[in-house]
């Protein structure tokens, strides 16, 4: 007797047809047709069950701001960091923590159930981090949220930056960050890397920094952090987010530098939206788009995951709490259009990030947890080009969230009433 039963669900993998066993919140079977009763049952009729996604880099304290106190008007990082500092001085933790509720109330229809959010810890006041650590405790039944402490105006470079961070980590910040090329100088940034990494060793904390977030190809803070992680025997616990300046950089460096970082098993976080959004502003044409060099990070071993970054904040007025749009558009920016490259995108959102966040109990096996959604499409590549309804969203092998599916209705003579795109847009045999 199982708690639930999904029926004919097509898996990530390729196998179709398949039944998903759920007892106590974890999967307990998994096999083409389960001859036992349950509970509840779910028809998936064919349609993709997945793991739910993970966003390994986001920005809670800023989203849903957008506006606040004014509009990004250069569309820039810069102008975003500094609105951002405006706006952080005055604003209330009442007013961060219903915002990212909001955001998180999004997210679960969305099938996002794991996030990791830098959390700036610039302002001495540390009103962000009382208010996202609030976040993190109201949000554990459904969402777990890892955060990160952010220096985001430098380390170094911010007034009594070193204390308000120390502090951040005393009060149950689960991660150290960093921006190194934010710092004044090329050396403070990698003066910053150092003594961060020393930090995490110190407190046996991972590492996710901001790295290199520049069109520079002379911003080479990804070579140091790579070094100082083997250094301090931290491989596999630290992540590059961004990356952007490999885009720039010559190719015979690179050669040097992706062998240095898959030594030190550096997780690589790149955000498909909000980098080819933000980068290339000095560029007329050619003009750059700001992704780094995805496709050879992977081949050569390294664990890619994409996040969203932000979502109408300063830096990006759009964004949806949707993954499945930040993998939509890393197949276009990366070129990486092939059926293989697909699976490989969608890795990167699922079970590449779940790893960068070094989650347990992820994943669809059985002694998983049952946490699972349910797309309206049959396939990973179908779900990577339609973006499709949630229809069902689980954890711990209860539904959370549903949406109905999207189907059109036609009002033409001769032709189908009903329109799926997913059923009847696929290619033929």
């Amino acid at each position: 007797m199982f708690d639930l039963i999904i029926r004919s669900a097509n898996l990530p993998d390729g196998r179709k047809g398949i039944d998903i066993g759920i007892t106590g919140g974890k999967i307990s079977a998994i096999d083409r047709s389960i001859a036992a009763q349950a509970g509840e049952e779910i028809d998936a009729i064919g349609r993709l069950v997945s793991p739910p996604f993970v966003d390994p880099h986001f920005h809670m304290d800023a989203t849903l701001s957008l506006g606040l106190p004014r509009m990004n008007v250069s569309g820039t990082l810069l102008e975003g960091i500094a609105l951002w500092g405006e706006l952080r001085p005055i604003v209330t933790k009442e007013e961060l923590v219903d915002r990212a509720l909001r955001y998180c109330d999004l997210a679960v229809t969305q099938g996002l159930l794991f996030i990791r959010s830098h959390v700036d810890t610039s302002d001495p006041k540390l009103v962000t981090v009382e208010a996202m650590i609030e976040v993190r405790e109201k949000v554990a039944p459904y969402i777990d949220l890892q955060l990160v402490a952010f220096p985001q105006d430098g380390y170094y470079r911010a007034a009594d930056g070193i204390s308000s961070f120390n502090r951040a980590l005393d009060m149950g910040v689960d991660i150290v960050g960093g921006i190194p090329h934010f710092e004044r100088t090329m050396g403070d940034g990698t003066a910053s890397v150092e003594a961060l990494c020393r930090i995490a060793a110190d407190r046996g904390l991972p590492v996710d920094m901001h790295c290199d977030e520049t069109d520079d190809p002379l911003s080479r803070h990804i070579e140091t952090l790579a070094a100082q992680t083997i250094r301090f025997g931290l491989q596999g616990r630290v992540a590059g987010s961004h990356l952007t300046s490999m885009h720039s950089m010559d190719n015979y460096y690179v050669s040097k530098l992706i062998p240095l970082m898959a030594e030190a098993r550096i997780n690589v976080i790149p955000n498909p939206l909000i980098n080819i959004m933000l980068q290339g502003r000095h560029d007329t044409y050619p003009k750059r788009r700001g992704m780094t060099r995805v496709r050879e990070l992977m081949d050569a071993g390294l664990n890619v995951s994409f996040g969203h970054d932000c979502v109408m904040d300063p830096w990006y007025s759009m964004g949806s709490g949707d993954m499945l749009e930040v993998g939509h558009m890393a197949i276009h920016v990366a070129q990486m259009a092939g059926i293989d490259d697909k699976k490989k995108i969608f890795d990167a959102l699922t079970v590449n990030s779940a790893k960068t966040m070094g989650l347990e109990g992820y994943g669809l096996e059985v002694g998983c947890n049952a946490d699972l959604v349910i797309l309206q499409a049959q396939d990973t590549l179908e779900a990577l080009r339609l973006k499709p309804n949630r229809l069902a969203v689980l954890r711990r092998g209860k539904v959370i969230a549903r949406s109905a599916p999207r189907i059109g209705e036609l009002l033409l003579a001769g032709r189908p009433a009903r329109i799926d795109s997913s059923l009847d847009y696929a290619p033929r045999d």
